[in-house]
């Protein structure tokens, strides 16, 4: 039973127009699905690592994490509710939507949603950058990682490092809490800072070359 890896993020956001930009002529991401509210980004051969949407009443951002096996999500699920989380099937709309196979969902002790997926949806076609990009650094490692605000850094930790199974890669106490987890050979896809805010910190995605780095730069200063 394992979680292999980041495998999307889904963010609510009432200036979701703004996205297409930043994700595509800022970050080199591909738009793949234009909605009612919504837009869709791929990063390599996965049909979808972010999707960015509006909602008012909804989750502000949930987190995709890949599971190596359907028995996975089983066993995972059985092991949340016997230590009294609520988790959720994905029917087959919401599998679409997240474009999976199948996948559980629940919420971590500070609410965030977290989804467990198995077998993400790979496009057939060639990812084609926003802009001129060697391209991201995925495949086993994942998107990235992604960091958020701890408001109760000592309950949180015990959730992701005893229940999901995240091995610590490193942790700090001063000047202030942390501590960075790893599920696969990326130093680290999650990590928690204690602000005593809630939400979401971070995302991290990483190029193939470092000129891409300092032309993005470039392109956020002008």
């Amino acid at each position: 039973m394992a979680i292999t890896s980041l495998s999307y993020l889904g963010i609510n956001s009432e200036n979701y127009e703004d996205w297409l930009e930043f994700a595509t002529k800022i970050l080199g991401m591909q738009v793949t699905e234009k909605c009612k509210n919504s837009y869709s980004f791929r990063m390599d051969n996965q049909k979808q690592r972010i999707s960015v949407n509006y909602e008012k009443d909804s989750c502000k951002f949930l987190i995709g994490l890949e599971v190596d096996s359907i028995k996975d999500l089983e066993s995972y699920a059985e092991r949340l509710e016997r230590a009294g989380v609520l988790v959720y099937q994905g029917g087959p709309n919401l599998a679409d939507r997240r474009f999976v196979e199948s996948l559980i969902y629940f919420h971590d002790p500070q609410n965030n949603r977290i989804e467990l997926v198995y077998k993400p949806m790979l496009d057939e076609t060639t990812f084609v950058p926003g802009r001129p990009i060697s391209g991201f650094k995925t495949g086993a490692l994942g998107m990235g990682h992604v960091v958020l605000h701890a408001k109760d850094f000592n309950k949180l930790v015990p959730f992701y490092k005893d229940l999901l199974d995240f091995k610590i890669s490193d942790y700090s106490n001063t000047p202030i809490s942390l501590c960075f987890f790893h599920v696969n050979g990326r130093h680290h896809s999650f990590a928690l800072i204690g602000s005593g805010q809630q939400g979401f910190h971070h995302f991290m995605v990483e190029y193939k070359n470092l000129d891409d780095v300092g032309q993005g730069y470039d392109l956020l200063q002008y």
